[in-house]
């Protein structure tokens, strides 16, 4: 029997020609596909039409300089930017052009960079930049630097367009991932653009903290609004001769069910900057009306017939809903609209533009009253009281405040007077706080007054047990006024 040996199939003599020619081949093959690969990714972590970095880059970068910033380097600092007026250029330019515009930006965004800074697109005409290890006052010198590059032309062919940009630095710190940095940058991005668009800000965490702290109060007041957390109290207009009651005025206070009762100047301002305040105008118009129908109803308060006022945001009088929803709530309360009065303020309606003007006198036609509210306190021109289809003027009180000491003060108000009456309108003095401010007044034909010394703002019930206090239509004014008869 005989054995038999494997047989060897190549040499195994390293000079072996054919050897080498396989090691070759693996080689090529092996570099090749590392080539392959490395197109891959950065065909993956770049934007396909800028060529700079897209957001898998910038999370890339980020852990990197993150990693960086636990071996005691500085931290990264992120800016975000987006173009001012980019959506109005594609729609005028088109597409090809707003493209071309891009790849320009993202081209000068790199040459006002660093080195190692890293530039990406996330989308759209958003751009980020992420610095590593960058202090606030490099970081801020490198934004800066990049709204300079940005500040020249940008040649389209047949025309050239300027493109600023708004943006938003953020330095990290060390609790940070990247979608923290990015909304935070994005925060002071839109810091930049209400405050004046083209400039950097800087993130700042106390105004993050006002921006939440708002949101909440929108959220809580729109909850408010629809769990009848809201209550109208309610002040009266007297007649300085007469003592009769002409009107009350609606004051909406907020419930709140933890933070107890919120006077208006803590919401009201942020209704108004949040879209919030025509639904909230709507609530106190329509609770206000009902509730005036039933005094009406009520035989121990349906005399006198006052009227009540009702204050108007310039939101209501740009709003084409707001003279349907007036004539509405009048007819489903059958309500007279002489028993309405809108209050505006000045700031509302001395921008005099075509839809206010069209509100205005839309309302004037429907019959309710107009009155002009804390006169003197903005412009204080009297120019457009004749312009104006308005009934009243409500004199601000800071024109009363110092009446008893001033004797001068009196002629003053006097003209003032003189000046509304000329004007064909009536006048109601507000701010009144003593007898002594009311008899002033009464004697140089002031007519109508309002004030704590006739009441202050009282929640329906209080307000109702004052209604029935009164004789001979008299509202229950304190002692030592002498003015009425």
């Amino acid at each position: 029997m005989t054995s038999t040996k494997p047989r060897r199939l190549v040499s195994t003599d390293d000079d072996d020609p054919r050897i080498q020619s396989l090691e070759r081949q693996v080689r090529a093959l092996m570099q090749e596909l590392h080539e392959v690969r490395n197109e891959r990714r950065h065909e993956a972590l770049t934007d396909p039409l800028t060529g700079v970095g897209n957001r898998l880059a910038l999370a890339d970068a980020f852990k990197e300089a993150t990693a960086a910033m636990a071996n005691s380097i500085a931290p990264p600092a992120l800016l975000l930017l987006n173009l001012d007026g980019f959506k109005t250029l594609k729609n005028s330019a088109g597409h090809a052009a707003a493209d071309q515009v891009l790849v320009t930006v993202a081209m000068r965004i790199r040459s006002a960079v660093r080195e190692n800074d890293v530039v990406t697109r996330l989308g759209g005409d958003e751009f980020a930049v992420l610095m590593p290890g960058t202090p606030k006052n490099r970081a801020a010198a490198v934004g800066n630097r990049i709204l300079a590059a940005l500040e020249p032309g940008i040649d389209l062919g047949n025309n050239s367009v300027q493109c600023a940009a708004s943006m938003g630095l953020r330095i990290a710190e060390p609790h940070h991932t990247l979608e923290d940095l990015l909304q935070e940058a994005d925060f002071a991005l839109e810091e930049s653009k209400s405050e004046g668009r083209n400039k950097l800000k800087l993130f700042d965490p106390v105004t993050l903290h006002s921006r939440q702290l708002q949101r909440q109060i929108v959220g809580d007041l729109r909850e408010g609004i629809r769990s009848e957390q809201l209550v109208l109290y309610y002040q009266p207009i007297v007649d300085l001769a007469t003592g009769t009651i002409e009107g009350c005025e609606a004051l909406v206070r907020w419930n709140h069910p933890i933070h107890g009762l919120i006077m208006p100047d803590q919401f009201i301002p942020v209704a108004e900057a949040t879209g919030l305040i025509a639904e909230l105008g709507r609530w106190v118009l329509r609770t206000a009306m009902r509730q005036l129908r039933q005094w009406r109803d009520n035989p121990a308060t349906s005399e006198p017939a006052f009227s009540m006022r009702i204050n108007v945001s310039a939101a209501d009088l740009q709003s084409l809903e707001f003279v349907d929803d007036v004539r509405d709530v009048l007819q489903k309360e059958g309500l007279s609209p002489e028993s309405l009065v809108l209050e505006l303020t000045e700031s509302a309606i001395i921008q005099n533009n075509e839809l206010d003007r069209y509100t205005l006198m839309s309302l004037h036609r429907l019959g309710v009253g107009l009155e002009i509210d804390d006169f003197g306190a903005g412009y204080s021109s009297m120019g457009y009281l004749r312009k104006l289809p308005v009934d009243r003027v409500k004199v601000d009180r800071q024109f009363v405040k110092d009446l008893e000491k001033d004797p001068s003060q009196l002629e003053f108000l006097a003209a003032i007077q003189q000046v509304i009456r000329s004007c064909g309108l009536e006048g109601v003095w507000e701010g009144i706080e003593t007898a002594r401010e009311a008899e002033l007044l009464r004697s140089i034909g002031c007519t109508s007054g309002q004030g704590y010394f006739f009441g202050r703002p009282l929640p329906e019930a209080d307000f109702l047990a004052r209604l029935k206090e009164t004789r001979g239509h008299l509202w229950p004014i304190p002692e030592g006024f002498t003015g009425h008869k």
